[in-house]
């Protein structure tokens, strides 16, 4: 009897081969996104939101992205770090870096919310015009655009700081150059606050008063609410097999974001890409010794 080397090893080839094809016919992919994370920095990232294009919702991922560890929003007027996100509330703080705050104030520019993003501003804002000359429209005595009670309060807060000198204002200076009012009442500029048409020189947002005398505690950012209807039943399955939900790069349709970056239709499951699982499809190998 003899022992053919030859065969076998055509016979393993094409048997490695076929199972290769069965299992990759039976993966619906489409384009390669390895890019998705669960974190941004210290900022935990989860659907609608993601990290860079093709994750998450693509209703978020026009304005959010990941960049060197700081989750940031974009819109036409600059780019804002995402310094929280409470899920349970739907809510998202930004910070915008030329925004004054108690300890440093500083000529600002203007900031702008798109009609067309997911957000909307959180009724907690109450944003302060500082430094504003006195010809501003925002102080036209037919009009009611600066909140004139409580609102000085903040006024007389902020012109306390030290960090006022940066706007070239002195410590304690009269509040008559400030302006507080409560979005969206006010100057009907719809999401737009554009500084140099209301001859304002910055701009700060109080999202909460932790000790409302002394403006040191006070909480500076823009708290901006999301919709969150955008949880489906395909992303929930493909979150149980461990999957991140995103989409595809040219119809935004849903895709499953598996560990090796692998993007699917469904899920991660049963297809040796689940974040729990093997990285590849099994495939045994059978040895025939002989042949015809």
């Amino acid at each position: 009897m003899s022992v053919s080397l030859t065969a076998p090893f055509f016979t393993i080839t094409s048997l490695l081969l076929l199972l290769v094809q069965e299992a990759s016919s039976a993966l619906p992919i489409i384009p390669v996104n390895g890019t998705c994370q669960t974190t941004c920095g210290t900022v935990p990232v989860k659907y609608p939101f993601g990290t860079g294009f093709g994750c998450g919702h693509p209703a978020f991922s026009r304005f959010i992205k990941c960049n060197l560890d700081t989750l940031q929003y974009s819109t036409r007027t600059g780019i804002y770090t995402i310094s929280s996100i409470d899920y349970p509330s739907n809510t998202v703080i930004i910070t915008d870096p030329f925004m004054s705050n108690c300890s440093e104030m500083q000529n600002s520019g203007s900031f702008s919310l798109e009609k067309a993003s997911p957000f909307t501003l959180a009724n907690e804002n109450i944003f302060v015009l500082l430094g504003c000359s006195t010809t501003s429209p925002v102080f036209d005595s037919t009009q009611d655009f600066c909140d004139t009670g409580s609102g000085s309060r903040v006024c007389r807060g902020m012109y306390s700081c030290k960090g006022v000198t940066g706007i070239g204002l002195p410590q304690n200076a009269p509040i008559s150059t400030c302006c507080v009012y409560d979005y969206p009442t006010g100057l009907g500029l719809g999401y737009t606050l554009d500084l140099p048409k209301l001859q304002c020189s910055s701009y700060t947002s109080v999202y909460e008063f932790g000790d409302e005398g002394d403006p040191m505690k006070w909480k500076f950012g823009i708290s901006l609410l999301y919709n969150d209807s955008y949880y489906s039943d395909s992303c929930k399955e493909c979150e149980t097999s461990g999957g991140l939900c995103g989409f595809a790069s040219l119809d935004e349709s849903f895709s499953c974001v598996c560990r090796n970056g692998v993007n699917t239709t469904t899920n991660c499951f049963g297809q040796g890409y689940a974040w729990s699982g093997t990285k590849g499809p099994k495939i045994q190998n059978v040895l025939t010794i002989g042949g015809t």
